[in-house]
Order: C-alpha cells, then structure tokens, then sequence
C-alpha cells in the first residue's frame, strides 16, 4: 500500500510539472508534429539530437483559433488532474494551479469556452469536464518539460540490458515486457527487418564431414542460421578456408546481393564455397516477416472501462501484420505520439500510442512504444520509451560489433544448439 501511494505520488509529480506555465503559439494546421521526448532520460545531458529521439513539431487547433496564457493554463490543469484521477475536473480541483489564480467563476467561465472550442467535454450537466482528444493533443504538443523515470526505474533498465542474454526474440519479447512494467500500458517491439542491414561476418561450422552449418551476422544484430550439405568428406581445413574467403567477399553487402565471390584454383575448394554461396541465397529468398513484440497486455484490462473495448484493443494487438502497418504510417505523418483518431485506426480509436524508432549506429533498425487509453501519463509514457529504445539499440549494437569470421567444427554432444535445416533463428551476435 506504501509502495503504491508513493509510485502514485511521483507519477502525480511527474505530470502537474510537465504542465507549461505558458502556452507558446503553435504551427501551421496539418503540420506534422512530433513530441519531445526527456532531454535525458538518464540524466546526463546530451546536446544534439539522437537517431530515435522522438522530435519537436507543433500545430494550431484544427479551427485556427489560438489559446491565450490563462486558457493554456486551465486546460493543462484539467488534463494532468484527470490524467492522474480518471474524474471529471470541476474548477474548485484546478484553481490556485500555477497560471489559474482566479476565482472559481472565472475558470468555470473559461473552462466553457474551451468545451466551445472542442477542447473539453462534460460527460453530464452537473459533472466536471474531461479531456477531448484535441485537448490532449494540445496538451502533449505543449509540453513544457517531459517527465523523467526515477532514479530506481533509470537503474532498473540498466541493469537489464547489462544482463539480458540470449537470441533477439527472446530480448525484443523480453524489452516489451520491461516498458510494459515501467509504464503499466501495453508494449510494443517491433523487430529489425534485414532488407538494408549489411553482412557482418560469415562463418562455417562443421556438424559432420558432409554437413555444416551457416552463420551469418548482420549490422542490424541479428544472427541468420542455414544448414549447408557438403560434396564431399570435408575436412577442417578446408572448410576453414571456404569460410575465410567467403567472408572476406561478402562482408559489407546484403543477403540478398552478398556480392561477387570469385572462383579459385582449388576445385575441391570451390565446391565448398559454391555451397555457402548457395546457402546465403537461400536466406536471402526465405524472406521473413517483421517480428512484433506485446508485453503488458494485460494492463489493457484495468486501463479501459468497457470490456468490449478491452477485447477489441487486444484482438488488433495479436495480428502483426495490422500492428505494422499502423506503425509504420504514423511514424510516416512525423508523428510519435497519435491520439485517439489520429491514426485513422477506428478499432483503437480510444487508444493512444507513443513511438519511437530503435537506431543500430545511426540507422533505424527497429520501432519501440507503448499503447494505452487517451488518458495517458504522455510524460511518462514519452521519458519511458525514448530511455528503452535507447538503451536497446546501444545493446543490439554492441552485440553486431563483436562479430568475427571463421570456421570450426561442432561438438557431435552438442545436437540441441544446431536449428533444424532450413530454419531460420536469430540471436545477439557473440565474439568468437
């Protein structure tokens, strides 16, 4: 009970401070708009930005009209108190608030106004007034200063990828799991695709005189497996060497165009490498569809009131290939935050999501964020996702760096290590 009111006390902190004092003026309308994420997260300061730092861009209301100082003030009132309370905001909650020292008629005054201008809504005559989706929009395109996680959150996620291990399945589901716990909405990861990610190093290993097993790691930190049929009785050697010069002629291209690998004199040694090359076409023809990662969803049940809203919210979460494409045409608006009807998704039309892109070294290689109801700690939501897709990319990146070309031949106790021919598994790339 201590633990929860103090988590509920930060939380509460969190949002009244991310609440402007002041209402700067907004863009264009239609213009893209991305929010800005914590300047750090972590808590040290960066100055220039980062590849999947989420942007700033704003814009005016749809009807043209601008917000002045004590309007802006109300509205960020009432958004961070409802944020925090789930009740309809009556003027007494609000008034005294920084921007909102007037008396109760005047901000019961103002408060119509912006319900006018479709910023707030009264669910009944003699409740307080909600948020709209414009009202939240305008709240998350104004923030003053994103919230922060703790100090134990900020501790909490370093240590995790300071120890999660295994293939990048298991990581990606298991990162989900960490952003579900540290926002309580649902998460979302989608993994690296391998179109442009570029080969690593290539390596060989020998499961039996006529069988090995291809290993290639991509820039993008995934690892691809493909069994190789050998001509003939091969030796160590030889399979040494076909390995040695087939990664020094693939490296920096693609699977699906891995370069030339010219022919050499030693035609017991072209055979080996033809097979290899063969094997890297056959990863490259595979294809593989985009990997999405759900933790936390059940947060979906205590987030929503209706149940039928609940079922539907989850029935979209398990179909991949939706959950993509929404993504995919959010971040192509400019957008990292989408409200309600923004995303143009009517199933998720009480929905909101935060995204952010995941960078391996400068390059985009993954998406991160985290769904919830339109009465979400944006803050929050925002400081939790940029942090986790930061640190993600950084342990995905490291993990492609310690990658080496080489060959050598599996221990026959060791069958359970080896996937089955034609299978494709991916895993953290691992030096040696």
């Amino acid at each position: 009970m201590t633990a929860n009111r103090a988590k509920r006390a930060e939380r509460k902190e969190d949002t009244t401070r991310a609440a402007p004092r002041t209402a700067k003026p907004a863009a264009r309308p239609g213009a893209a708009r991305a929010v800005h994420g914590s300047a750090d997260a972590l808590g040290s300061d960066r100055g220039s930005p980062r590849v999947g730092a989420p942007g700033r861009a704003r814009r005016e209301p749809d009807d043209g009209t601008q917000l002045d100082h004590r309007k802006a003030a109300i509205l960020n009132a009432v958004v961070a108190e409802y944020i925090e309370t789930a009740q309809p905001v009556g003027s007494a909650h609000i008034t005294g608030n920084p921007g909102v020292e007037v008396s109760s008629a005047t901000v019961r005054s103002e408060m119509a106004a912006l319900e006018r201008d479709g910023y707030l809504a009264q669910p009944h005559t003699s409740a307080g007034r909600i948020p709209t989706d414009k009202g939240y929009r305008f709240f998350v395109d104004h923030l003053g200063r994103p919230g922060t996680l703790g100090p134990h959150e900020r501790h909490e996620v370093r240590r995790f990828f300071a120890h999660v291990h295994g293939e990048v399945e298991d990581l990606l589901g298991r990162t989900s799991g960490l952003l579900a716990s540290l926002t309580d909405y649902a998460a979302v990861v989608v993994g690296p695709r391998h179109e442009s990610a570029t080969i690593r190093s290539v390596q060989l290993v020998g499961l039996s005189p006529r069988l090995a097993l291809l290993v290639v790691v991509l820039s993008d930190g995934a690892v691809e497996k493909r069994a190789v049929d050998l001509p003939a009785d091969t030796s160590d050697d030889l399979l040494a060497q076909a390995a040695t010069h087939l990664a020094t002629c693939a490296r920096g291209g693609t699977l699906a165009n891995p370069g030339t690998v010219p022919e050499l004199r030693d035609q017991a040694l072209n055979a080996v490498v033809r097979c290899g090359v063969a094997a890297l076409g056959e990863l490259a023809a595979a294809g593989e569809p985009d990997h999405v990662f759900v933790g936390g969803s059940s947060h979906m049940a205590s987030a929503f009131d209706a149940v039928e809203t609940v079922r539907s919210v989850l029935s979209i979460l398990e179909q991949q290939l939706v959950v993509v494409g929404l993504i995919e045409d959010i971040l192509d608006r400019g957008l990292s935050v989408a409200i309600g009807a923004e995303h143009g998704f009517e199933p998720l039309a009480s929905c909101a999501l935060v995204l952010a892109p995941v960078a391996i070294e400068g390059e985009v290689a993954g998406t991160i964020g985290v769904v919830g109801p339109t009465r979400m700690h944006y803050p929050r939501a925002l400081a939790a996702v940029e942090l986790v897709g930061e640190q993600l990319g950084e342990h995905l990146g490291a993990g492609t760096s310690t990658g080496r070309s080489g060959s050598g031949r599996a221990k026959a106790s060791e069958p359970g290590r080896v996937s089955r021919p034609g299978k494709r598994r991916r895993e953290p790339a691992r030096g040696g």
